[in-house]
């Protein structure tokens, strides 16, 4: 851990930030069809259709207000996620994205991600959504099994699931796949066979999440029963193989990414999230970063539609704001930097936080001599131990 000596100095010897990082812009559109069991997000089961225009109406004074902080910035990245964004019309995602456009500088090559569920798919809503300028969709699969699907409480079937993929690269040339592993149930069987219909769709992008049983949700309650510790590691390790074995790089924990003709096919949203990047958040329960040339500073919306609806119409969209302590950086940061594979550079480190590198010296030693990271004067990186015991790695960078 950062000792008290080295926290307080840092504090005191803490510098401008040399530069602002890139900026994204996060969009939750809270509502979807159903609650999964599983879900801890800010979501909320739609009773009837979804109140797209005042919605749209808050999220645009949402953004109107957050203006001030961030002008003369750049937008390179926009995601759409919930809930289930893909529940809103076309037209209604058309509609934000104009709003976006006139009031914020977008990157003219800028990924645009809209969060899909299979249960939502329609071929000329798609079309649409691709019209209206999104260029990277995120489909939320999870598995290919039936069975399993059931148990997640999700509202497709696997049939629709595969219909989702094909109207999808109908429309677009950049996807990602969600699915899960340790399921309720689920063989090492079960899980390489959806790990094979996902990598038979050979899309840029899947991500893999083990799934654990949240805090606040149903599954928490009343858990079902998982694999063991054991066959979960199994369906990792095959999971990692196979994935390498069709050209994907594992460049996050739950990341791969395909390499592709046009480019890094990689998450560039996420990416800037890993890398301690700015990000505005807008809509019920968002959170942004932003940096200013002395300090950092943490802010979240109203939680609950009606709550973020009725406070953004006044110009009140944020409950909480706060500016991050020096002491608190350190783990701030690599919070997401140790999740990715290539770690991330020193340089990177001063430049983000405005942080001396003596504020995470011992920590670093330390846990290079646990065998968690690999240094040169240049980067650090998690190694294979240090990705498997990640709280752990990450605990080391706490406040004293």
């Amino acid at each position: 851990m950062t000792s008290p000596l080295t926290a307080a100095t840092a504090l005191a010897s803490r510098p401008a930030l040399a530069a602002l990082p890139p900026l994204s812009l996060y969009i939750h559109i809270p509502w979807c069809v159903r609650k999964c069991p599983y879900c801890d997000f800010n979501s909320h089961e739609s009773k009837g259709a979804a109140p797209e225009r005042a919605y749209i109406d808050a999220l645009v004074s949402d953004l109107d207000y957050t203006l001030p902080k961030i002008w003369g910035r750049r937008v390179y990245s926009i995601f759409f996620g919930g809930g289930t964004p893909s529940l809103f019309s076309a037209a209604a995602i058309d509609e934000i994205l104009a709003a976006v456009r006139a009031r914020v500088a977008l990157e003219a090559d800028a990924e645009i991600t809209l969060e899909a569920n299979p249960g939502t798919f329609e071929a000329e809503k798609f079309r649409g959504f691709r019209d209206a300028g999104v260029n990277r969709l995120s489909i939320g699969i999870q598995s290919f099994h039936d069975a399993h699907l059931k148990a997640l409480g999700r509202i497709h079937d696997s049939a629709e699931a595969r219909r989702a993929v094909a109207i999808a690269q109908d429309n677009f040339d950049n996807i990602n796949l969600d699915l899960m592993f340790a399921l309720p149930g689920q063989s090492l069987a079960e899980c390489e066979a959806d790990v094979d219909t996902a990598l038979s769709f050979a899309t840029t992008h899947l991500s893999i999440y083990h799934l654990t049983l949240e805090p606040n949700t149903l599954f928490h309650r009343f858990p079902p029963p998982l694999p063991d510790d054991d066959l979960a590691a199994d369906m990792q390790d095959a999971i990692q193989s196979k994935l390498a074995a069709a050209g994907y790089a594992n460049y996050e924990t739950s990341a791969y990414a395909r390499p592709g003709r046009d480019g890094d096919n990689r998450c560039r949203h996420n990416l800037n999230y890993w890398r301690f990047g700015d990000y505005i958040g807008i809509g019920a329960g968002a959170h942004g970063k932003i940096s200013y040339p002395d300090r950092i500073t943490r802010e979240a919306r109203f939680k609950q539609p009606q709550a973020f609806m009725d406070h953004a119409a006044l110009g009140e969209a944020i409950q909480e704001a706060k500016t991050v302590a020096a002491t608190e950086l350190p783990f701030e940061f690599m919070l997401n930097a140790l999740r990715l594979t290539e770690g991330f550079t020193l340089a990177m480190f001063v430049e983000r936080t405005g942080l001396p590198l003596t504020a995470i010296l011992p920590a670093l030693d330390a846990a290079e001599a646990k065998g968690l990271i690999k240094r040169d004067h240049v980067a650090v990186r998690p190694t294979a131990r240090g990705r498997l015991f990640l709280n752990d790695l990450l605990e080391m960078f706490l406040p004293a």
